[in-house]
């Protein structure tokens, strides 16, 4: 586990893996979901490619295997996520995902996630709602300053400070570390392809 005494130790081109969905509706089955490896914020080296069922419970297992495809997977600092879940409310377990792979995960939300009205929709529209409440719900979520507006982080494998510190490294503009950026961007690139 990173301590705060690793902050100070942390590299600008440290490598790490970046995850979000492709946009997508709710009649798909499936939707893609794109993983990037970058050093820091600024060098791209690794684009990779999976998908996962839209709401399904299978985000996790998805997760674990893009990481073990990855040839950079000994050197990944951290994996980051854009949120804790992908494709809808298929929930990654940031806590068996890190105690699989050994590598510290972190989740990144731009805007609060409003939790009385996640858990009605969970209730609502599934029968295991309250496995995936538990698992939307389990860890601390913190509140990170920018330079422009705060952004909601949860980290496992690593304190806070380590985890603002990589957020920072890997920051170019905005608030969003150029990782998830990336991802976003290519899975977004992607879905108009239809692939």
């Amino acid at each position: 586990m990173y301590s705060s005494n690793n902050v100070l130790k942390m590299k600008k081109e440290i490598r790490l893996l970046a995850i979000d969905d492709s946009p997508f509706t709710f009649h798909e089955k499936y939707v893609n979901i794109i993983g990037v490896v970058m050093r820091g914020g600024t060098y791209l080296e690794c684009v990779l490619r999976d998908r996962i069922s839209v709401d399904g419970n299978d985000a996790t297992y998805v997760c674990k295997n893009m990481i073990g495809k990855t040839r950079h997977k000994k050197q990944l600092k951290a994996v980051l996520l854009d949120g804790v879940a992908l494709g809808g409310f298929n929930i990654v377990d940031i806590n068996k995902l890190y105690s699989e792979t050994n590598i510290p995960i972190i989740t990144i939300t731009r805007d609060e996630p409003n939790f009385e009205k996640i858990k009605k929709a969970l209730q609502k529209n599934f029968e295991d709602w309250d496995d995936r409440w538990s698992l939307l719900s389990k860890g601390e979520l913190y509140k990170v300053k920018t330079k422009h507006n705060p952004i909601f982080v949860k980290c496992v494998g690593l304190s806070i400070d380590a985890a603002k510190e990589i957020i920072k490294l890997s920051t170019i503009r905005g608030v969003v570390p150029e990782p998830i950026r990336v991802a976003h961007l290519i899975a977004s690139g992607l879905s108009l392809i239809h692939i």
